[in-house]
């Protein structure tokens, strides 16, 4: 590399108008790449992006049965925009997305994820809820827990500010038996936000704990769970980000 190239400035950002090619490749990778990706791939600001995506992504929106590919779809954007994009991009209601959210929720399976669901799963987990990835897998949220658990995997850590708002996590204390002996108890019936509030720990402790005791929710409540988190998420406008306490959907 020369002192000339190591001195070049760096290409200015396009602005105006779009191309088809460019907007091809915002069709394609809106939802699935970062904005700012995105940007970088078609030398454009961040802030342009968005704007552009709500604009082309303009859908009208229409009734009646879901065909498979809307639900695909669905599944696909869920938790990587929020809802009244993903309205326009696939044609629906918030209103519609939500009462089709509370049917994913009334069948989440409990059964272990794929191999090539697991593919996807690790590269979309550090930016989207628990919540989010149980929809969008279709697993209960104690499968999606125990398998990031299982692989390791952490939320990002952009993804982490944004959802708490910049609030510093402190470290709990270890578990007593006493705690733990409360801990099998209350499991399999109870929330674990009541879990963790009654023993004074944050909900994430909880998760994570039951999940090294092979402690499991029973599938009545797993379904409770499923269908109250949807409600409370999806049928009020603008709170489709908000991850739950402790960031973990949990109620």
């Amino acid at each position: 590399m020369t002192a000339e190239t190591e001195d070049r400035e760096p290409e200015p950002l396009r602005r105006g108008d779009w191309s088809a090619e460019e907007l091809d490749h915002l069709r394609r990778w809106y939802g699935l790449k970062h904005e700012q990706f995105i940007a970088r791939d078609l030398g454009r600001p961040v802030q342009s992006i968005e704007p552009k995506a709500r604009e082309i992504f303009d859908a009208e929106p229409h009734d009646g049965p879901w065909t498979s590919d809307e639900v695909e779809r669905l599944r696909m954007y869920l938790g990587a925009v929020d809802l009244d994009l993903v309205g326009k991009i696939i044609g629906r209601s918030r209103a519609a997305i939500a009462a089709q959210l509370v049917q994913i929720a009334a069948t989440l399976s409990s059964e272990a994820l794929t191999g090539e669901e697991l593919v996807r799963f690790k590269r979309v987990y550090g930016t989207r809820t628990d919540e989010d990835l149980s929809l969008v897998f279709g697993r209960t949220l104690e499968v999606v827990q125990g398998q990031a658990a299982t692989l390791c995997l952490s939320k990002d850590k952009a993804f982490l500010r944004r959802a708490s708002g910049g609030t510093a996590k402190t470290r709990m204390p270890r578990w007593t038996d006493e705690e733990l002996a409360q801990l099998r108890e209350l499991y399999p019936i109870h929330s674990n936000l009541e879990i963790a509030d009654r023993l004074g720990r944050s909900v994430k402790s909880v998760v994570s704990k039951a999940h090294n005791m092979g402690l499991k929710k029973d599938r009545a409540r797993l379904q409770q769970m499923g269908r109250q988190n949807v409600r409370q998420r999806y049928d009020r406008g603008g709170e489709d980000r908000d991850p739950g306490p402790d960031g973990d959907g949990s109620r």
